[in-house]
């Protein structure tokens, strides 16, 4: 995934941090009434969008189509119950205190959720994002992280000391640089006394040394570079209590009367002089509207957008995704293996497993069984959900051994493609390509940024839609 982020120039170095939020005073419409918006969604760009318009005095209503609020940012907790498009129903029976975060689990620090959830007063703490004794699975083994760091390492530390040994960087590296460099390699490779490669104590495994062939053939080698990614590296955060409390806050905030839950769009109509949003029970009329739905979506409600932007709405590349939540009864990752948080990624279908960072020590905990992309969440797509579990399970023992399966209390799986009113874990390839304003019909989502499928790309795209809807709205006043 990230590869192909990457290719398409979506994985992200920064995000801006210019943004000043329209104040009441900025906003003033002497004896007239408040700008009317229309927002269609309420997931983070929709609540995000209705938070700030209601700092300057716009009068908002948010139409969302699902029964609950929050979008992607799902945390199931027991008693929920989850339908998917095909019918098929699960009702989650977490004990009190379990949550599973089925969408967005992990703030990186320097991402706009950060400065809302210290506005909003949302509580965070650390999110074990990379652990190195956590595993890496590949070619049927299981190895812990930091063994198969320090081998490929050491491995390839002693190759590329041997290459310069033997002259073959003369013509690239002076004497001191190859001096240098040397010296580079002993540490970086734990190399001992005659450059070779021996093991050391960042291996914290008294088993045999692999070959530098067996090495070379682990089919994940991403396994070991991931957590070095900008928005990936630690220290990474999570809201206390479920990803879902940045939305409960959101909505504190904008007040529940302002939102139509179970209430979908069936047509967008621009006047010139404002927009109409129909739905099953009647219309909404507004000086401006923010659609905040996913875009292939967007592009088969009935509107009044150009037919060549409705044909770029429905033309990025859709993502599957799903995820897995193993509540067990004992927490035998943190008792038998000591793994405390962080991701063991391997190279079978169920992509890699999370481990919990919150509960340390307690009886009960949840796992993230299974997070996979792509075409691997297709395959788990087409399964029912007894079918999913079944699946992973037996690939979880392949990780773990037999104790997977022990102690097992409950499950829920999400498949994000079959998630009514959202189809896809995320929209890639409309950055650039759909722009933003459509006379008084405003777009606003992650995927109108350089951080698809992160929260904070919701919040940077929200934001925009407010400050040039509020800019229109003091010259048009």
């Amino acid at each position: 995934m990230l590869a192909a982020m990457g290719a398409l120039g979506l994985v992200p170095s920064s995000q801006s941090t210019t943004y000043t939020a329209p104040q009441p005073g900025d906003f003033t419409l002497t004896g007239r009434s408040p700008k009317r918006v229309v927002i269609l969604g309420a997931g983070i760009a929709g609540l995000a969008a209705a938070y700030e318009l209601l700092k300057a005095g716009y009068d908002v209503t948010i139409l969302e189509a699902a029964k609950k609020v929050g979008g992607r940012n799902l945390t199931i907790r027991g008693g929920d119950e989850i339908t998917e498009i095909g019918g098929a129903t699960q009702r989650a029976a977490f004990r009190e205190g379990t949550y599973f975060n089925a969408g967005p689990a992990r703030i990186a620090q320097w991402m706009l959720t950060m400065d809302y959830c210290r506005e909003l007063g949302v509580p965070l703490e650390i999110f074990v994002n990379s652990n190195a004794d956590a595993y890496v699975h590949t070619s049927g083994k299981s190895i812990r992280l930091r063994t198969a760091r320090a081998d490929t390492q050491g491995h390839l530390s002693e190759l590329l000391a041997k290459a310069a040994n033997q002259g073959a960087l003369d013509a690239d590296l002076t004497a001191d640089d190859k001096t240098n460099l040397l010296d580079l390699l002993r540490e970086f490779g734990q190399l001992g006394e005659q450059l070779t490669y021996e093991g050391g104590e960042r291996r914290a495994d008294p088993g045999a040394i692999p070959s530098v062939g067996e090495v070379l053939g682990y089919r994940i080698p991403y396994a070991l570079t991931w957590d070095l990614a900008h928005d990936q590296a630690m220290p990474m955060f999570q809201p206390v209590g479920g990803m879902d409390r940045i939305v409960d806050a959101l909505v504190a905030n904008v007040g529940r009367h302002r939102i139509r839950t179970g209430t979908p769009a069936t047509k967008i109509t621009d006047t010139g002089r404002e927009v109409v949003v129909e739905h099953r029970n009647g219309a909404v009329r507004a000086d401006y509207c923010v659609a905040t739905l996913p875009p292939h979506i967007l592009a088969r409600v009935p509107s009044s957008l150009p037919q060549e932007v409705v044909f770029r709405l429905g033309g990025g590349f859709l993502f599957a995704g799903g995820k897995l939540g193993l509540e067990y009864g004992r927490r035998w990752w943190e008792l038998d293996e000591k793994i405390y948080g962080g991701t063991s990624e391997t190279d079978l279908d169920i992509g890699r497993i999370w481990y919990p960072s919150h509960g340390f020590h307690e009886r009960r905990g949840l796992l993230v069984g299974y997070y996979n992309l792509a075409d691997q969440a297709a395959a788990y797509d087409a399964l029912s959900p007894a079918a999913r579990l079944e699946r992973a399970l037996r690939a979880g023992e392949q990780v773990h051994g037999p104790r997977y399966r022990k102690d097992l209390l409950s499950s829920v799986s999400m498949s994000w493609a079959n998630r009514p009113h959202v189809e896809a874990m995320m929209n890639v390839g409309l950055q650039n390509v759909v722009e933003q304003t459509h006379g008084r019909i405003y777009l606003a989502g992650d995927w109108l940024t350089g951080l698809v499928a992160w929260q904070a790309g919701a919040f940077e795209s929200a934001r925009k839609a407010v400050l040039s809807i509020h800019e229109r709205a003091l010259k048009e006043n």
